[in-house]
């Protein structure tokens, strides 16, 4: 059984910290001296669209992560319609991260890549990360939104900036929910922190409705993270093919799971599926 914290709460550190305070997240990052914090900075718009992470949220995980004595990194790659070097800038975050003593790395531009081959793969055979990726635990830390060709776009989908390939969209050629498969299952996130005190409902990664959810989901099995989220805005994550395929694989749960905090039901809400 896996255990996802769901919380409810205005916008703040403190929902953050009492989601990540309800999964063993001290456990899961034992192991490591550094972690990665891969936000969703897809472009430049302000967290209240839903669209980008909330720079209040990665603000409260870095002092978790630092709580712990472990180098906290913020990373992210270039693939959406801004350089992460000006989205970390506009919205916000880069002032949280030099307030923490933290750091931002951009992967893409490091010259230490590794190439990852995928076990049974789907879409690609193999992809390239930073060494650093594969050496380093990964929070992923997206914003809670929909999306026209994999229905949701959340913590497993947020793992596609972790490749340090300029042009992503070549990718999609092989079909969306079957790279997201590929990249999990070869690298999946150590911690899933969902980014709900806005969402975006609508078909595009950038285009939507932006939506005040008050809501904090936390996990250390991704797949459950992912299938509570779906749940929390009214989607069986049954009929969400990269989640139910990483199921089949045994990568995580979909419904042998426990919910903590303030509950599903807490939170709810019907997004308008388009």
């Amino acid at each position: 059984m896996s255990l996802v914290a769901v919380v409810k709460g205005e916008r703040g550190i403190e929902p953050v910290f009492r989601a990540m305070d309800l999964i063993p997240f001290k456990e899961a990052l034992e192991s490591y001296d550094t972690v990665l914090v891969k936000p969703n900075l897809i472009t430049s718009h302000n967290f209240e669209t839903g669209i980008t992470t909330d720079p209040i949220v990665v603000e409260a995980v870095i002092m978790k992560i630092q709580e712990l004595g472990k180098k906290a990194i913020v990373v992210e790659t270039e693939g959406g319609t801004t350089s992460p070097d000006e989205a970390i800038i506009e919205t916000g975050m880069m002032t949280v991260i030099e307030r923490l003593g933290s750091e931002y790395i951009n992967m893409g531009t490091l010259d230490d890549k590794v190439e990852l081959e995928v076990e049974n793969f789907r879409g690609i055979k193999t992809f390239k990360v930073a060494r650093i990726a594969v050496e380093s635990a990964i929070i992923s830390v997206p914003s809670m939104k929909t999306l026209h060709h994999t229905t949701i776009t959340m913590g497993l989908k947020n793992m596609f900036g972790m490749l340090t390939t300029r042009n992503k969209y070549g990718l999609h050629q092989h079909g969306t929910n079957n790279f997201i498969y590929d990249i999990c299952r070869t690298l999946p996130p150590t911690l899933t922190i969902i980014d709900g005190f806005y969402g975006k409902s609508g078909p595009g990664p950038w285009s939507g409705t932006p939506v005040k959810m008050d809501t904090i989901i936390a996990s250390v099995d991704p797949v459950a993270a992912d299938a509570t989220a779906a749940r929390c805005i009214g989607i069986d994550p049954y009929t969400i093919d990269h989640v139910r395929w990483l199921h089949e694989v045994g990568m995580g749960e979909i419904s042998d799971i426990k919910v903590v905090g303030d509950g599903i039901d807490a939170v709810y809400q019907k997004w308008e599926q388009k």
